[in-house]
């Protein structure tokens, strides 16, 4: 039995071995670094041996290994973690931006699975599905005792295959049966609007597309009218995918870096600049953030910000500046390993100091109301245990507790309602930047041929 749990063992060492190619360069371990890893592994398969043999239930050795690979990710920083097949599958899923179900959004509501809201041009949304109808059974199945990732997990699937669900509504005398054909739902991760001449542009995440979507609502924006500036909403943006920071930022920069990481081995940096595609736009910019603010959207406003082309506005962020790097292992689960760390252009950290806004505008009363609560809402990287208190400095106390992921997409048949974004007259935030960039117009109307602004925008000192 020793034997198999140590191949079990020797087999998760391979996989993490083999896992690791895609980094830039892995440090190299030194002959007696792996023969005192090999000598702790005897140790834990003794131990995996001594559970599977005397536990009072028969335990699988899949949940064994599990078990301790989570156990080992768990002890090092608090966005370090393994993910199932289940869980790496929903992950890629996440940040493709779209999946095959049915357009609903769900949420639980005095424990019955309630609909918050139908995706317009969707299947659910073409069969007349309401926001408030109470979704009694999937497949026959009823949903009473059902969590909201089984729920969820359920009436997705493959573009065109069929699903009844019987729906509970104000007026009905028994559940209505609703058979649906799936489809492939797109979720958004930009939404837009205007406020008069200045244009308010909100990423909820990134994911896969997102500088795309973000560079044709600016289109969109700008054949309404021209624009005064433009407020880029990055409230309680949890973050998502690297890439899509860096080319958001692009789209508003015409050189120079827009941020760097830097890992285990100090000289070896990567380095991500911005190029001039000739259309870059000229208003000026306000960034809105606040403590849910966390990593890629961190990654924006740093790069905005150090560039003097944005002024930022708000309150701290989250200060989430280290990096994950996705690690796939032979059997479809994954690690999410910390990798390195983000550095803004001007070489700051932004790793449990987050970004200072240039305006500081309490959230209070005006705050926005974010597409589903915050996930690091009350509580910034600094608050966590286990996290890096300074690049290559010391770490905090060993953590506590299940780690927040630095990525949080959502999907439109989520687990979470999408609470209706404040209106303007009523969000403190939007309000001041709008009267900045309608001042900063004022101001550029003004003789001042020495002191003349430049294109960049405003900026705080």
């Amino acid at each position: 039995m020793v034997r198999k749990c140590m191949m079990c063992v020797m087999a998760v060492v391979l996989a993490l071995g083999t896992a690791g190619v895609g980094w830039a360069k892995p440090p190299e371990t030194t002959p007696e670094e792996r023969d005192d890893l090999y000598r702790r592994l005897k140790v834990l398969a003794e131990a995996l041996e001594l559970v599977q043999k005397n536990y009072v239930e028969p335990v699988k050795a899949e949940s064994l290994v599990y078990g301790a690979i989570e156990g080992i990710l768990g002890r090092l920083d608090p966005h370090s973690s393994f993910m199932t097949p289940e869980m790496f599958q929903e992950m890629q899923v996440e940040t493709e931006g779209a999946f095959g179900g049915l357009g609903i959004e769900v949420s639980l509501k005095e424990g019955a699975l309630t609909v918050v809201s139908p995706i317009e041009d969707s299947p659910a949304y073409q069969a007349g599905i309401q926001a408030g109808d109470v979704i009694v059974m999937i497949e026959g199945e009823p949903t009473r005792d059902m969590n909201l990732n089984d729920a969820v997990k359920r009436m997705r699937g493959p573009k065109g295959t069929k699903i009844t669900i019987h729906l509970m509504r104000k007026g009905f005398e028994n559940p209505k049966a609703f058979t649906l054909v799936r489809d492939v739902i797109k979720i958004k991760s930009v939404k837009s609007r205007r406020l008069g001449q200045v244009g308010v542009v909100r990423i909820v995440q990134f994911q896969q597309g997102t500088h795309l979507e973000v560079r044709d609502a600016l289109s969109k924006l700008a054949k309404e009218g021209p624009l005064d500036g433009l407020v880029l909403d990055l409230r309680n943006n949890p973050g998502g995918l690297l890439d899509q920071a860096v080319k958001v930022s692009d789209l508003f920069l015409k050189k120079g870096t827009v941020v760097s990481t830097r890992g285990r081995d100090p000289d070896e940096e990567v380095v991500y600049t911005a190029r001039d595609d000739g259309d870059e736009p000229d208003f000026p910019i306000v960034i809105l953030v606040n403590e849910g603010t966390a990593s890629a959207s961190e990654i924006v406003a740093g790069a905005l910000q150090d560039h003097h082309r944005a002024l930022v506005l708000g309150e701290r962020t989250f200060g989430k500046g280290s990096v994950q790097t996705i690690l796939p292992l032979e059997d479809g689960s994954g690690l999410r390993v910390t990798t390195a760390l983000y550095y803004t252009p001007s070489n700051r950290s932004i790793q449990a100091k987050g970004i200072e806004p240039d305006v500081a505008v309490s959230t209070g009363a005006g705050a926005v109301a974010s597409r589903r609560r915050a996930p690091h809402e009350s509580m910034r990287e600094e608050d966590l245990k286990g996290h890096f208190q300074t690049p290559g400095g010391p770490k905090g106390e060993e953590r506590a507790g299940g780690a927040t992921d630095e990525v949080q997409p959502q999907d439109e048949e989520s687990s979470a309602p999408e609470t209706p974004e404040l209106k303007p007259e009523d969000d403190a935030q939007i309000q001041r930047a709008v009267e900045i960039l309608r001042a900063w117009k004022v101001f550029r109307s003004f003789d001042a041929p020495e002191a003349a602004p430049g294109p960049e925008g405003p900026r705080g000192q």
